[in-house]
């Protein structure tokens, strides 16, 4: 499936973030953020915050365990730490994005890749997933105590019979996308950092698409809500919040 799968009319808005940047917005109920991979390779790695009390936010350890699970794809969704629903992954053409794995930082940057500050690279300066969070949180007056785990959509990491994690290049194929459906007004925090285990050689962060698109609700037999008895309660816990606002 390809952007022009979507009905024209019901896109608000595009962008392509390029590589190794960062981006913020708050994805209202009702509303869908359409991530796709242009180039193939890409990662993008995510937080999810409720944009009216920012001190509830995703949790994984909930997400996973509540649907039983170790990745997610199309019929998971997000869960916050009060239990109730942020995003449902309504499309995904990847089929796995890892959620454990976090964000590089400055120093696995500088030992997988050297240095290259502004003053002397400018714009092909090399940043990091860490750094990245940071800036597009101050925006919202959030910091490092409001950095959680993450989720890395279009990377695919697996563990061996030996125990050991192995990330899986050239998993995400060009054109591949994931749609992440807003349950509730959510604060989206992206940035397009290379995944910290890619074993590529050289830096080689990746674009990728974002379009907002109006959304249907939630059906009774919506495969997010159907996919575990769990997720049921979810979206009853999320209802329940809706009547309070």
């Amino acid at each position: 499936m390809t952007h022009e799968t979507l009905d024209p009319s019901r896109i608000v808005h595009t962008e392509l973030l390029p590589g190794a940047r960062n981006w913020s917005f708050i994805i209202r109920r009702g509303f869908a953020l359409r991530l796709s991979d242009r180039r193939g390779g890409a990662n993008c790695s995510a937080l999810f915050y409720n944009a009216h009390e920012k001190l509830e936010r995703y949790n994984m350890a909930d997400t996973l365990k509540a649907q039983h699970t170790a990745f997610l794809t199309a019929g998971h969704v997000c869960y916050s730490d009060m239990g109730r629903i942020l995003v449902s992954i309504t499309e995904d053409t990847c089929g796995w994005h890892d959620t454990f794995c976090g964000v590089s930082d400055a120093a696995l940057v500088r030992e997988r890749f050297g240095e290259a500050r502004y003053q002397e690279a400018r714009n092909a300066f090399l940043r990091n997933g860490r750094e990245l969070f940071l800036i597009e949180l101050g925006k919202w007056g959030l910091g490092r105590r409001d950095l959680v785990p993450n989720v890395n959509f279009f990377s695919k990491v697996a563990v061996d019979e030996a125990g050991l994690m192995r990330f899986e290049p050239d998993h995400s194929k060009p054109g591949d996308h994931v749609d992440l459906r807003a349950e509730m007004d959510t604060l989206v925090v992206i940035n397009t950092c290379p995944h910290p285990l890619d074993p590529a050689d050289g830096w080689s962060p990746k674009p990728v698409d974002l379009t907002i698109y109006r959304a249907d609700p939630a059906a009774e037999d919506d495969l997010c809500r159907t996919s575990c008895a769990e997720n049921g309660r979810g979206f009853a816990n999320t209802a329940i919040y809706h009547c309070q606002l």
